[in-house]
């Protein structure tokens, strides 16, 4: 389990970048932390990174926003608002199914059993004048992702500076 210490913006965005630059052709990561724990900000940087352009907005009112990508689209989540899980049926989740190369949700623990299980856990909580991401897989694709991200960072997402 990788856990990278976050001190800043910019080292959200570049771990947001080496999240990109290794992930899987297809992928569900659940975004896990308090509200303005940097849930949004990493999703933000990851899509940037995979050439998202224009606009990224959070889906907090919208429950769901889509992106095209290179290689399919991603669905970026936010459960905050959901009243129910059922709720999701109503969403287009069935399509979404199919749509989503990748998939990043904020507050997974909302949507119960109509989510997909995800691939890589992504865990932020504060921690001194920072964050700290800890990095979670729960598959075998997610494992493999944890293992690219931490051989294109020298060996360890761990660290205690923005360049971790």
């Amino acid at each position: 389990m990788s856990a990278p210490f976050l001190a800043d913006a910019e080292a959200t965005a570049a771990l947001g970048a080496r999240l990109a630059a290794t992930r899987p052709t297809r992928a569900v990561v659940h975004l896990e932390g308090e509200l303005g724990a940097g849930k949004s900000t990493l999703a933000r940087a990851l899509l940037r990174a995979l050439g998202v352009m224009g606009t990224i907005r959070s889906p907090t009112y919208t429950l769901i926003e889509r992106y095209a990508l290179p290689d399919g689209e991603a669905a970026h989540l936010d459960l905050y608002r959901l009243g129910d899980a059922g709720e999701l049926d109503f969403l287009g989740m069935d399509e979404l199914q199919d749509a989503a190369a990748l998939w990043l949700v904020e507050w997974p623990e909302r949507g119960g059993t109509a989510l997909p299980a995800p691939d890589l856990v992504i865990r932020l909580r504060w921690e001194a004048e920072g964050r700290r991401a800890v990095l979670e897989p729960r598959s075998v694709l997610g494992q493999d992702w944890i293992q690219r991200l931490d051989a294109a960072a020298g060996g360890s997402t761990t660290g205690t500076s923005g360049s971790t």
